[in-house]
């Protein structure tokens, strides 16, 4: 990794500087107010202090390893330096020979035991140690998640085991289901309800059953419809894994907002860890005509917002970060706004594995967002994550974008539309 320290004015002037100098992939790892100049600590100037860094393949001046055998040689080199006026015995890859008991060593001569007495201090068995602890703790929890998974696979085996056979209606049902990634909980739930549906009867066709399901799984989705964005909210934020398409549906959400309804919208960005995504939404700044705010920290997001008190609609982009972890999790909450006037939209992307989404969902849940965009339709035909998601963890689903097309390939979630693609067409009878 090559880091580097920058001193400049302000902070937004050294970001073409790291661009240049460490490409687009450069990150922001830490921001400080200095003083710098000035005659016996009077008449400083003020200066910000950017450290950026960005990984390299490979180091050009690899550093030497340090080994057990290296550390016995320093040590002794510096035991000899200290003692060089005495008489140092030659050492010779033979076997060393006992001296005779009666024999002592000068004082003043180091014995090679007691130069090799640091590598047995606790200061280098802790580096040492501490890694293989961290590995430790993910292989266990790895290996507890696929236990888990095994147990509900020999649960749901057993299951199948144990009941009675279902018909050819309610078997294809289930296949299609788990062709698209539903949770088995969901699926056994589905079945249930239909066949203590009094539309449904054992020897109802393939599309009495697709029409029973379909019914339910409506009235499911119904309650998790999000309302979508009114005249009274002011505040849009959005949170997200990295990649999910945040500021592409900001930017499909501003065009909506003030092509069609004539708002005044404003943009507000924290994402500095990637400079290119900076640059990606003033572009879409720029072909709006919208204003756009840079914030590095908390502190400086209420100066932003007082930057843009004559919009209409401020739309509010964080970083994307791995929100498996609660710390990155809380970090973003810091930076949201609460109020009747604000809204926030938990990102997540269609490609993503299920379990992965799940994850982030239920991290971002406990923080009470309660709002879902899912993107990237049009990249996958695999949909259950969604029904997943929101039965799991009561999330709302607002829109579903289904292309890089602004500001047309997003639309307002629809229950019905979703629940004739999830099942598809009615297989032959």
């Amino acid at each position: 990794m090559r880091v580097k320290r920058y001193i400049v004015n302000t902070v937004p002037e050294a970001l073409p500087v790291i661009r240049s100098e460490l490409g687009k992939d450069a990150v922001i790892l830490g921001t400080k107010e200095i003083y710098v100049g000035g005659f016996m600590g009077m008449f400083r100037k003020k200066k910000m202090e950017v450290i950026a860094a960005v990984e390299s393949e490979s180091p050009a001046n690899p550093p030497p390893r340090t080994t057990a055998k290296g550390t016995a040689t320093a040590a002794y080199t510096s035991g000899k330096a200290a003692t060089a006026a005495a008489p140092v015995p030659t050492i010779r890859p033979e076997p060393p020979i006992k001296p005779a008991p009666d024999e002592t060593l000068p004082s003043s001569v180091t014995p090679p035991a007691a130069a090799m007495e640091p590598l047995e201090r606790p200061a280098l068995s802790k580096a040492s140690v501490a890694r293989p602890s961290i590995a430790d703790d993910v292989g266990q929890r790895l290996l507890m998640e696929e236990i888990r998974e095994m147990k509900q696979m020999v649960s749901q085996w057993s299951k199948q085991q144990t009941t009675e056979p279902l018909s050819e209606p309610l078997r294809l049902l289930r296949q299609r289901l788990q062709d698209q990634e539903v949770a088995e909980t969901w699926i056994d739930r589905l079945i249930a309800e239909v066949q203590a549906d009094p539309a449904y009867a054992e020897d109802a066709t393939l599309s009495s059953c697709w029409a029973v399901a379909s019914r339910l799984l409506r009235e499911w989705l119904i309650p998790h419809v999000d309302a979508g964005i009114n005249e009274q909210v002011r505040i849009i934020q959005f949170v997200g894994p990295t990649g999910v398409g945040k500021t592409t549906t900001i930017a499909k959400l501003a065009a909506d907002q003030t092509l069609r309804y004539k708002r005044k919208a404003g943009f507000i960005t924290s994402d500095t860890y990637r400079i290119a995504a900076v640059d990606q939404l003033r572009t879409y700044a720029n072909i709006l005509n919208v204003p756009m705010e840079v914030v590095f920290s908390p502190a400086e997001l209420s100066k932003a917002f007082n930057q843009l008190t004559d919009r209409d609609l401020i739309m509010v982009d964080t970083a994307g970060r791995n929100f498996r972890n609660t710390l990155y999790v809380s970090e973003v909450n810091s930076l949201l706004q609460a109020g009747e006037d604000c809204l926030t939209y938990l990102v997540l992307s269609l490609t993503s594995k299920s379990r992965d989404m799940a994850a982030v969902a239920e991290q971002f849940a406990t923080f009470g967002v309660e709002r879902v965009i899912f993107t990237k339709r049009d990249e996958t035909d695999t949909i259950g994550t969604i029904l997943n998601v929101v039965l799991a963890y009561s999330y709302k689903v607002a829109f579903i974008a289904n292309g890089q097309t602004v500001p047309d390939d997003i639309d307002p979630f629809r229950p019905d539309n979703f629940v004739q693609q999830l099942l598809g067409e009615i297989p032959d009878e």
